[in-house]
C-alpha cells in the first residue's frame, strides 16, 4: 500500500470512529437533552420553570390600556409640541400628515387591588381582578418600528430572520421536562391581522430538535400525528424502529447531527400520539373551567381556547408556550377594535392567573403580556372619538409580567405627560429577555451557541436585569 493510500485510510478511519462518538453524543442528548442543558456555571437558582408568553400581535395602544395620561385631556387635539418629538423617527403612513393632534384616550381609568394599579377601567375589568400580581413595565421600548423587524427582534433579540428565538434557547438551555412533549410549543389564534410566520418559534442556527411546535385549531393538533387509516400503533411503531436503524447507519457514516435530530423527532411524534390528543380534548372539562375562561374556551383556535391549552401544557411540563393573538394594529378605529381585543382577551387573560394561582403553579410559572412595540399620542386620521387611530411607536410602550419571581402589584418606569417619551427607567427588549432568563435560572452572557466562529447569545452584546420587579 503506497504512503499516499496510508494517509487516505487512516484519514477515514479517524473520521469514522469521530462521526459515531460525535454521533453517538448528539443522539443522546436529544433523546435524553438534560445531558448537554445549561452548565452549572450557566446556571443560577431559578425562581420560575416555565413560561406562558401571551404576545399581542400588531402593538396594544398604551395610551388606552395601561399608561393613564391625564395631561392629554388638556391638550387634546392640539399639536404635538416639536420638542416632543425630538427627531423621533416616523413610519411612512404618518410621515406625511400635515397636522400631528394630541388624541387623548376616550376609556375611563380606574386603580385596582391593594397596590393601586391603574389601568383601563371599562376593558380590563377581569384583570382587574388580579391586579396585586402583576407587574406592569411603563417604560418599555424598541429599535424596529414596523412589524416585520419589531417582532423578530422581540423573539429572537434581532432584526433580521434567521436567530434562534426565546423559546428555542430555552429549549437547547434547559432541555424539556416531559419527554412525551416538546420543551417549546406555539399557537396563533383564528383571526387576522398582521402575518405570523414559522420563524418566529424557528431555531435558527440551534439544532432544530429545539424549534417551536405548532399547535393547530381543529381535530389534528399537529399535523400528521394520527396514524393513517389501516395502519396500526404496533406497525407504526416496528416502521420507526426500522427507519430509526436505517437512520443509524446514516448517522455513522456521514455523523451529521440533524439526523439524530430526525430519529428523536420521529420518536417524539410517536409519544404525542398519545399525549397530545389528551392535553387537547376539552370536552370533559367542567362547566365552572369556561365560567372562568368564558365561552369562547370551547371553541379550537380561540384565544381563550389557546389560553386554557396553554395552562395544561404548562401543566404538564413544557417549557416554553406562546400564544399569538393579532389584531391590535389600531391604525383607524380604535375604540371599536380594541373593544374587541379586549373582550377576547380580558377574561382569559386573568383566569389564567388565578388558575395558576389556585393549582400552586403561579410561583413557579412565568407569564409576559405584550406586543411587539407602542402607539402613538398623536392621531392617525380622523380625530373622532369612535374613529381615532394610533401609529406605530417604538420610543415607549408598557408590557407585563406576573408568576415566578415576579414582585406582584408593582410598576416600573415612567413616560413624559405626552406618553411619548420615557421619562425614568428604560428597559430594553435586552433587558427583558435577560430578565426571563435569569428567571428561570439561567446567566443570559453566558448561555451562548458557536456559529460561524462567533459565540452568538439571545441577548447579543445587551441585556441588564430588571431587579426592581423581582421578588
Amino acid at each position: 500500500m503506497s504512503e499516499t493510500q496510508n494517509q487516505t485510510a487512516t484519514r477515514r478511519d479517524f473520521l469514522a470512529s469521530s462521526s459515531r462518538g460525535l454521533s453517538g453524543i448528539a443522539l443522546a442528548s436529544l433523546l435524553n437533552p438534560e445531558l448537554l442543558t445549561a452548565t452549572d456555571d450557566q446556571r443560577i437558582a431559578p425562581k420560575a420553570k416555565r413560561v406562558i408568553y401571551l404576545f399581542q400581535s400588531g402593538g396594544p395602544p398604551q395610551h388606552d390600556l395601561y399608561d393613564y395620561k391625564p395631561y392629554l385631556d388638556k391638550v387634546h387635539g392640539q399639536e404635538v409640541p416639536e420638542s416632543v418629538f425630538n427627531g423621533q423617527r416616523l413610519t411612512g403612513m404618518t410621515a406625511g400628515q400635515s397636522s400631528f393632534p394630541v388624541a387623548r384616550s376616550i376609556f375611563k381609568f380606574a386603580r385596582f387591588g391593594q397596590s393601586g394599579q391603574e389601568f383601563n377601567a371599562e376593558l380590563l375589568p377581569h384583570l382587574g381582578e388580579v391586579a396585586d400580581d402583576i407587574a406592569i413595565i411603563r417604560s418599555m421600548y424598541t429599535e424596529a418600528i414596523n412589524h416585520d423587524p419589531a417582532i423578530t427582534f422581540f423573539q429572537t433579540g434581532f432584526q433580521i430572520a434567521g436567530r434562534p428565538s426565546i423559546g428555542a434557547w430555552l429549549s437547547y438551555g434547559l432541555g424539556s421536562e416531559n419527554e412525551n412533549l416538546p420543551a417549546y410549543v406555539a399557537m396563533t389564534s383564528n383571526r387576522t391581522g398582521q402575518a405570523l410566520y414559522d420563524r418566529l418559534w424557528g431555531s435558527g442556527f440551534l439544532p432544530s430538535q429545539h424549534q417551536g411546535v405548532r399547535f393547530r385549531s381543529g381535530k389534528d393538533p399537529v399535523l400528521y400525528l394520527n396514524n393513517p387509516e389501516g395502519l396500526s400503533t404496533s406497525l407504526r411503531r416496528r416502521t420507526l424502529d426500522h427507519l430509526s436503524a436505517l437512520n443509524r447507519l446514516h448517522l455513522d457514516e456521514f455523523g451529521d447531527p440533524e439526523i439524530s435530530t430526525r430519529i428523536a423527532q420521529y420518536e417524539m411524534a410517536f409519544r404525542m400520539q398519545t399525549s397530545v390528543p389528551e392535553l387537547t380534548d376539552l370536552s370533559t372539562k367542567p362547566e365552572s373551567t369556561f365560567k372562568l375562561y368564558s365561552e369562547d374556551a370551547r371553541k379550537p383556535g380561540t384565544y381563550a381556547y389557546n389560553v386554557l391549552l396553554a395552562r395544561r401544557l404548562s401543566e404538564q411540563g413544557v417549557r416554553f408556550v406562546q400564544l399569538f393573538h393579532r389584531g391590535w394594529d389600531t391604525h383607524g378605529g380604535l375604540p371599536g377594535q380594541l373593544r374587541q381585543r379586549c373582550e377576547e382577551t380580558d377574561q382569559p387573560t386573568a383566569a389564567l392567573i388565578k388558575d395558576l394561582k389556585q393549582r400552586g403553579l403561579l410561583d413557579e410559572t412565568l407569564v409576559v403580556w405584550g406586543g411587539e412595540f407602542g402607539r402613538t399620542v398623536y392621531c392617525q386620521g380622523d380625530l373622532g372619538a369612535k374613529a381615532y387611530g394610533r401609529d406605530h411607536h417604538p420610543r415607549c410602550f408598557s408590557l407585563w409580567r406576573a408568576g415566578g419571581g415576579i414582585k406582584g402589584g408593582v410598576s416600573h418606569g415612567r413616560t413624559d405627560d405626552y406618553g411619548y417619551n420615557i421619562a425614568e427607567n428604560p428597559v430594553s427588549v435586552h433587558d427583558l429577555h435577560a430578565t426571563i432568563l435569569h428567571l428561570l435560572g439561567i446567566d443570559h452572557e453566558r448561555l451562548t451557541f458557536k456559529f460561524q466562529g462567533r459565540h452568538y447569545r439571545l441577548t447579543d452584546i445587551h441585556g441588564v436585569l430588571v431587579p426592581q420587579i423581582l421578588t
